[in-house]
């Protein structure tokens, strides 16, 4: 193993060691002395582990962030495993996708038409521009069908589609219900849908709909905000994943592979949407319990 830091018995490194365990890092603590050493087994996590060895000690609120993580009901060895009482919000949204996709037999009827962001039988758009797709949101708004501007989420036209987009909404959106508090999930929820939404009906017209754009919003809002205040779990390549795949979206591979097209501005929207609010939004300095 890996001599990477000596200090003195005075300093608690056990909530730091718990949180190295959760996140799969090898390590060990012993004490020689007066002092106690942290070992690696892995050196290419020397660097990493002793920046955040340097802000745990240096942040009382990462501590604190980290100490709440270790003792909290939704931790189990470390590892974020809620059940569906820490996160009832986020399982809602996902029961309502889940039934609307039964209602509209995976986008297939007629009732489809209720979900899309306008209603297409009012328009003839083999030949509309952006002038008149705006114009017909515009005129689909005045008359109170608000709620369009959201329903497009939860339209889904495989089960594989609903499948993948609720396993990244449980796991993501679980932690920000159980550490930001469900006022900041709606929030999140409302800004990127209405991004999303609008910007892919921009660019492509209605037919289009899924959770893709919210899960994109929420994996940005996280990715920043933890910038801020470590408290979500997931893997950095879980970002550089989907990032690489919303930059795919936007070449023909994906129908070269009979993926069919991709909602890719809806994707690009949410993601953006769910930055500029983890930079606008402070980080809650408590964890909540």
């Amino acid at each position: 193993m890996y001599r990477v830091k000596q200090l003195d018995t005075s300093v608690d490194l056990g909530d730091f060691s718990q949180w190295l365990k959760g996140q799969g890092v090898a390590h060990k603590i012993s004490v020689e002395g007066d002092a106690q050493v942290l070992w690696l087994e892995n050196s290419d996590h020397v660097k990493p582990v002793l920046e955040a060895l340097d802000r745990f000690l240096a942040e009382p609120g990462i501590r604190q962030a980290v100490e709440h993580q270790n003792h909290s009901p939704v931790f189990v060895a470390g590892r974020w495993q809620p059940s569906p009482r820490h996160a009832p919000l986020v399982l809602g949204i996902i029961l309502l996708g889940v039934v609307m996709a039964l209602l509209t037999g995976l986008g297939s009827n007629e009732f489809t038409a209720n979900l899309l962001i306008v209603d297409p039988r009012s328009y003839n758009w083999g030949s509309t521009n952006l002038a008149e797709r705006l114009g017909a949101l515009s005129s689909t708004l005045a008359s109170g069908q608000i709620w369009r501007l959201f329903t497009p989420d939860f339209l889904h036209f495989s089960w594989t589609h609903i499948i993948f987009n609720s396993v990244m909404l449980w796991f993501l959106g679980s932690q920000i219900e159980w550490f930001d508090g469900r006022r900041r999930l709606i929030l999140i929820f409302v800004c990127t849908s209405v991004l999303s939404n609008v910007l892919q009906y921009a660019v492509s017209g209605p037919f289009f709909g899924g959770l893709s754009g919210f899960v994109y919003g929420i994996l940005g809002y996280c990715w920043l905000s933890q910038r801020t205040l470590p408290r979500f779990q997931f893997p950095p390549a879980l970002v550089t994943f989907a990032v690489v795949w919303m930059v795919v979206g936007f070449t023909p591979l994906p129908e070269m592979l009979g993926l069919g097209r991709m909602a890719n501005e809806a994707h690009l929207g949410g993601f953006v949407g769910g930055l500029v609010l983890a930079a606008l939004l402070p980080a809650r300095k408590k964890p909540q319990t």
